[in-house]
């Protein structure tokens, strides 16, 4: 049986951070191969795109992600301990967990406190000569994630939490200082989640019941025990951080209306263009590239034997956009969502899979509520120009946004 292809480079670390998002894309359609070989910081490692590279790396209890991503990028994104470091019955016990905060009830409380917090920012930014949306945005959705988890946030304090919650994001894909900085403003953060979960064990600080930061204090596993204050603190920020996160689709999003405008009435007045619309958002821009994982039981897939604990890096940005399941994927257009499958594994902006059984991001349904509410504030809760900038997104740069950062003027609440 013939092996994979290779890719010929001795190490193409330089060639991932120089390409980003196209980096396993370029390769798979260069060697004609939805799957190819290579080394990466000095490591090898198998790269996987499309649906059936999908189906393959969420088989359930095929892949762990211990080990599968760098050292700085999992301390900022989940930390020693989170329920994506774990496997089995501990990791679905763990699941359980965040899926019970994820009700339909809780859904659109999340997506009722984003729309209190951003407009009561609306008056600041009618005062404000260029409003950023993408610093913006990051504070409403601070506000709104605190308030929504029950954790407590003065004004005064937001400024901080929403500049460490986006120092972690912006430093998960970089090598250097955007690392650097989001490692150390991360330390302050657990600390700072780790009083609170205290505080809430003690009886100091009365937690809302079934708000997050209730519910994570108070969970126990099956064997009854609570989880130690340092993953009870993870936990926290691995609610926290990824809603934060959802600025960069909101700008996208903004970035969207402006550069599509006949998309703007439609997603304003028609519930169903509005969710086709954030779907499209989701899937036609870049928000993380890839996943990865380690191989716990041995298997053979497209002529190759993957061994126990190889490396595996399977292609989000990649399968959003291939051609086989998505006609003219370079192409914005939410009708495509018409006649979507509603299939895991072609679609996986934040990872495929199940929900309950995988590694696919709990948060998934407030993301796209968020979005949806976003939208409908931008449409029909105010009025903005968009004066000339800087719009291109860079592909080299993870995580990427605009490169103005999407600035508006003259904002008007309507």
């Amino acid at each position: 049986m013939p092996d994979i292809p290779r890719d010929k480079s001795p190490d193409s670390t330089l060639s991932l951070l120089k390409e980003g998002y196209l980096f396993i894309p370029n390769r798979c359609r260069r060697l004609g191969s939805d799957i190819f070989r290579t080394r990466l910081m000095l490591r090898p490692a198998v790269c996987m795109s499309g649906p059936e590279a999908a189906r393959e790396f969420y088989s359930p209890g095929r892949f762990t992600r211990k080990q599968a991503v760098p050292k700085p990028t999992l301390m900022l994104l989940q930390d020693k301990g989170s329920v994506q470091t774990l496997d089995g019955e501990a990791h679905q016990d763990r699941k359980r967990m965040f899926m019970s905060l994820m009700t339909p009830d809780a859904v659109v409380r999340m997506g009722d406190a984003l729309e209190r917090a951003w407009r009561a920012r609306l008056p600041a930014w009618e005062g404000m000569d260029r409003v950023v949306l993408h610093d913006e945005v990051q504070g409403v959705l601070c506000r709104a994630a605190c308030d929504w988890a029950g954790v407590p946030l003065d004004d005064a304090e937001l400024p901080e939490r929403t500049r460490e919650f986006g120092a972690m994001v912006d430093g998960a894909g970089a090598v250097g200082p955007r690392n650097w900085r989001g490692l150390m403003l991360r330390r302050r953060t657990e600390k700072w989640a780790r009083d609170l979960v205290e505080r809430v064990r003690s009886g100091d600080l009365p937690a809302p019941p079934g708000t997050a930061l209730d519910v994570i204090a108070r969970f126990r596993g099956k064997d009854g025990g609570q989880l130690p204050p340092d993953a009870a603190a993870v936990e926290l920020l691995n609610i926290l951080r990824p809603t934060v996160a959802v600025h960069r689709f909101v700008t996208f999003a903004a970035l969207a209306l402006h550069q599509h405008p006949g998309t703007r009435g439609q997603a304003a007045e028609d519930d169903r263009y509005l969710e086709m619309f954030v779907q499209e958002v989701r899937r036609f821009y870049p928000f993380f590239p890839l996943v990865g994982g380690r191989v716990m039981e041995p298997f053979e897939w497209r002529g190759h034997r993957f061994g126990r604990n190889d490396w595996v890096l399977l292609d989000l940005y990649g399968t959003n956009h291939d051609p086989r399941t998505w006609k003219d994927p370079g192409r914005f257009d939410p009708e495509r969502f018409v006649g979507w499958d509603g299939s895991p594994f072609n679609f996986i902006p934040q990872g495929g899979g199940d929900f309950g059984r995988d590694h696919r991001c709990a948060g998934e349904w407030i993301t796209i509520e968020l979005i949806k509410r976003a939208v409908r504030m931008l449409t029909t809760a105010m009025r903005y120009d968009v004066p000339r900038q800087d719009l291109d997104v860079p592909m080299s740069r993870l995580p990427t946004m605009p490169n103005s950062g999407f600035a508006i003027a003259e904002v008007k609440a309507a």
